[in-house]
Order: structure tokens, then sequence, then C-alpha cells
């Protein structure tokens, strides 16, 4: 091994972090193999294996791990973008000064993998031939990590060949540290392209190519770099002609991401290919067209609600193992044939083990499975992964789909009037929040392009990276917003959703191409009800026309709400956003 400026670094963390071994981990299937045998028979969290062996007979060559029980969402308020100048970060981010921020978290570091084995994980975050890949190299001392990270990315040998002598690629140094939730930071330092988490096994916080890089430290370089970052699906439809359209579409999470990601579609002839169910990098190709890649090879799905009623499409990839193993985490056990559920799979079984290990109480009012549990699996066994998943340029854009969870005052689908407006509604999404983040739930949160949590820099500013594409793209894509989740006055849902989605993707589809007309509302461009395809579908008139309602009453609170949101940026907030909410206010007192 030659690659001098990568062993430098790796033999300064080992100095630092005094581990009692190094693994060398190459991403080949039997090192995958040595690496779960640790975590089934060596590796313990709570005197528990790592690794627990299910049965293949239900989901074949799967594993499941349990996690810390204080260890199981991203810890959103010790998570820290360590720029130069505090309002460089923005208000979006917690911000500590970068200096101050290493020496904590080297005297965490310091002797921290005593008695551990330290794993060095070097990845790539894109296609080995793309020119807009990128590569890293992360050292942990968890076993579920470094397995977890040979499913996300493409690890070994192509990375350490792209880094050569050189010193230039991404470091993430991780640590389990003690599990302490007080002692659990996740600092970001964008301008070094360097990650450093303690205290945590969780995905989010652990798994450093995920929202560690592959959104906060990307979105910085892509807005150095003319790019952009983004917590978006990527998803091709084909017509019954043949014909593809290509969508994004960003989304909170548990928003019905990766159920949109994995459709469907309910009409003959129409088909739906994957690339991509959570991070999108996005560039103007030289035709001026958007292309977008996904960086990554894996899912990290939410398990509850997921089945064969929801998605199942997602069902049948957790049960291909033709190209790698799959980890369900913080699940359930069916005791009784040692298989993974959750609610929302189907009856549930009578001898149940809880995702911490403890025989189900089903009087006990709590889940069996954590709200927050999850699979990680590989796009690879999708069974409709798209053709062009590894090309290394990407996939032309035609549509961007922003989506939120809301029961009332927002519609069930609008177009923007044009880019700009397209930015401003993005700009304003509030949605309720959900188990991802450890905090409160059903809470209405600002959270712009999906991205409040993982934009690693000042967000005014990446509202202004976003409207500054329009002199870029010659081929402009279409923005939807959409609203899966409204609810009528007693709590029930007015659109069927899941697979019944692809009816919206239709009309969306039928916008691109010019087939269809639409209504010109304050809010944005509404179907002319008679274009949606809503055959076989029972729905209420009345239940439709709330999905559409415009309550004034409501989007005046509403406004007020996004005033705030938009007052802590100050000036840095774009005068076109700023004059786009001006006009809103009067449209709708």
């Amino acid at each position: 091994m030659t690659n001098v400026g990568y062993i430098d670094w790796i033999l300064e963390q080992v100095k630092l972090t005094k581990p009692s071994a190094v693994y060398w981990v190459d991403g080949s299937r039997e090192d995958l193999e040595r690496l779960i045998g640790i975590g089934m028979n060596t590796e313990k969290i709570d005197n528990n294996p790592v690794f627990v062996k299910l049965n293949d007979d239900v989901f074949p060559n799967s594993l499941l791990h349990r996690s810390h029980p204080s260890d199981v969402a991203r810890t959103e308020h010790l998570t820290y973008v360590c720029l130069p100048k505090k309002e460089d970060a923005g208000p979006n981010n917690n911000w500590m000064p970068p200096e101050e921020a290493k020496e904590m978290m080297s005297k965490l570091f310091n002797g921290c993998m005593q008695g551990r084995t330290m794993y060095v994980i070097p990845y790539l975050l894109g296609h080995p031939d793309s020119p807009h890949s990128k590569v890293c190299v992360q050292i942990t001392d968890s076993v579920y990590v470094a397995v977890s990270m040979c499913i996300m990315t493409r690890v070994g040998k192509e990375a350490r060949e792209r880094i050569g002598d050189s010193n230039n690629f991404v470091k993430g140094i991780h640590s389990l540290g003690e599990l302490d939730p007080q002692r659990r930071w996740i600092m970001h330092f964008p301008h070094e392209n360097l990650v450093m988490s303690f205290g945590s096994g969780y995905g989010g916080n652990a798994l450093l190519s995920k929202k560690c890089f592959s959104l906060r430290i990307a979105s910085y370089l892509g807005h150095a770099e003319g790019w952009l970052a983004e917590h978006m699906i990527i998803i091709g439809v084909e017509d019954p002609a043949g014909n593809m359209t290509y969508f994004l579409g960003a989304f909170p999470s548990a928003c019905g991401k990766t159920n949109l990601a994995l459709i469907t579609p309910p009409m003959a002839g129409y088909k739906v290919h994957v690339l991509g169910d959570d991070i999108a990098w996005i560039h103007v190709g030289d035709d001026g067209r958007l292309y977008a890649v996904n960086p990554e090879t894996g899912f990290f799905g939410v398990a509850p609600g997921t089945s064969y009623k929801t998605n199942p499409k997602m069902m049948d990839t957790l049960k291909n193992d033709r190209f790698q193993p799959t980890l369900f985490t913080n699940v359930a056990l069916d005791s009784d044939n040692n298989s993974p559920w959750w609610e929302g799979l189907g009856e549930r079984p009578k001898n149940l083990v809880d995702w911490q290990g403890n025989p189900y109480d089903s009087t006990s009012g709590k889940t069996a499975a954590h709200p927050n549990s999850r699979f990680t699996v590989s796009i690879y066994n999708c069974p409709t992964i798209s053709k062009e998943f590894d090309n290394p340029v990407g996939v032309p854009i035609s549509g961007i789909i922003f989506g939120i969870r809301r029961t009332n005052t927002i519609p069930l689908v609008r177009e923007s009037f044009d880019w700009d407006h397209g930015v401003f509604l993005s700009s304003i999404m509030g949605s309720e929040t959900t188990a991802a983040a450890s905090s409160q739930s059903g809470i209405v949160r600002r959270d712009p392009m999906a991205m409040v949590p993982f934009c690693g820099y000042n967000m005014a500013d990446y509202f202004r990276h976003w409207l500054e594409f329009k002199t870029r793209i010659k081929h402009m894509p279409k923005i939807f917003m959409v609203n899966w989740f409204m609810k009528d006055d007693k709590g029930n849902f007015l659109w069927p959703g899941f697979g019944e989605n692809f009816r919206i993707l239709k009309w969306m589809m039928d916008r691109i191409s010019n087939k269809v007309s639409a209504v010109e509302t304050p809010l944005g461009v509404m179907p002319d009800l008679n274009d949606l395809d809503l055959s076989g579908l029972n729905i209420k008139e009345e239940n439709l026309g709330r999905l559409f309602e415009i309550n004034k009453e409501e989007w005046k609170n509403e406004i007020d709400d996004i005033e705030k949101f938009y007052a802590q940026f100050g000036e840095r907030i774009p005068v076109e956003l700023k004059n786009y909410l001006k006009k809103l206010k009067d449209d709708v007192s």
C-alpha cells in the first residue's frame, strides 16, 4: 500500500485513539462475511452480540442489530457545523468555533479505542467513473458501522486508488465512546472536508457517508463548486409507450419518500424505476439540463408501516439476497420463527420480543418495534432498480417534487408558476415532525427542501444558490408541491396515499408534456379535477374539494410562522423570496 497521505492520516488517528488492533476494510464479499462474524461472535453492545442471524426462510441473509436504548435517532441538538464565521453557518445550524470544537473532540477521542478494533473504511460516494464522485475515508470502532458502510457505499480498492498519494479526501472520525447521550457530538468542518462523530452508533450519526458527508459537507462543496447536494429521491417513470420522465423528490423523514421511490403504479402500462430514495447530487449538464446521481448504493429506510400492502417493491428488496446482506435495526423479533417484525408488517405474532430484547407486553401502550427502527439493504437487491443507476453522468431531470406531512392547510398537489416561485414554495415548507429526529413528534417545523437538518451552511445563501441555477439551465424542470396527509374532522385521511399517489405523478407527467392545462391560484397552479385519473377510487366529492381547498384563515397563521422563520436570516434572505411572501400575504388577506 503506497497511499502516503492516506496512511499518514490513519497513523495520526491510531496515535490519538489507541486501538488494540487496526482492521483494513476492503469491501469484498469475503471481507463482509468476516466482519459479520466479528459482530456475531466478538463485539458486544450491552453484553449482547452486535448482530444476530435471522431466519433465512423468511428474510434471506439478514441480521438483527439492537442499538443502545438511548441511541435511536439523529441527535440534532448536538450536531454542529463549525465554519470559521458563525453567520456563514446560519441560524439553521448549531455553531462552534472550529478550533474549540477540535480541542473538545480531540479530548474525547484521546484513548477512546483502547481495547477495541479500529476499522479503516476507504469508500467512494458516486460511481468510480463519474467526474462528480468524491473519495472518502472513515475510521470507526463499530463493526455495525463497517458492515453498514459496505452496503451503503462503494468500499475498497477503487477508493484507495483514487486517493493515491494525496491528502485530498474527505475524512471521517467516529467512535461509539461510552454511548452517553450527554457526550454525543457530531462536528462538521465543511471548509476542511472533515467530520468528527462521538458517542452514537445510530446510522444518521455514525455512518458519516450519509447525512454528514453526502448532505452537510457536500452541500457546502456544491455551493462552492456550482452543484447541489439534496435530500431527494431519484426515479424514472416509464409510460406505456416507453417514454421516460425523471423526477427528483424531497420529503422530510417518514413522509412517504421511500414509498414513492418504490411505488407500484395502479395504472396498466406504467413502470417506476428507482435510482435513489434519499440523496441526489445535481449538476448542470453540457446540454443545459439538470442531471442527478445517487452517490449511495443502499437504502436506510424506516421499517414501521412497510408491508406488501404499502410498499411491495421494498418488501421484495428486503427478501432478496442476491447482492449483500440486509440489516434490521431496533425492530421486534418473532421468537417462534426468529424473524423481524414491526408495526404495519402484518398480524402480530404470539411470542414477540420487543426492540430492546424483552418479551413484548401488548398492554403496555408501547410499540414492539421502535418507531424509528430501520433496515439497511443494497439498492442492487431492488427489483425495480433503474438500468441507468450506474450511469456516471446521471439522469436528466424534468420534474422536482417537494412533499410534506400536514393534516390541513396544504393542498394535495400544485405546480409553481416558474423556477423562482418554486424555490419560494419549497423555502416555506413546514412539516409535522417524526421519530427520525430526537424531538417531539407531530409539531409543525419549517423544513425547506427537507434540508434544514442537513444544510451545511447558511440557508439564506442556500436559497440564493438555488435561485442562481435559473441562469444556467436551458431546459427548466417543473416544480411541484404535494401533501398526501390531509385529514378530515374525524382524523381520517382524505387521500388514500401509497400506490395511489402515482395518479398525481401521472398528472405531473401530463403537465411536463403539455397535455393538460391547469387552474391558477394564489398558491400556484392546481389541477382541473377532470384531468386527474381517479378511476376506481371511492373519494367523496366533498373530500376531493377539501384536498384542494385554500383556507385563508389557516394561511394567515401559516404566513405568520413563515415570517418568523425568514426573520432569523435577516437581510441574507433573497429579495425575490420576500417579494413572493408579500404577494401571498396580500392574496390571502
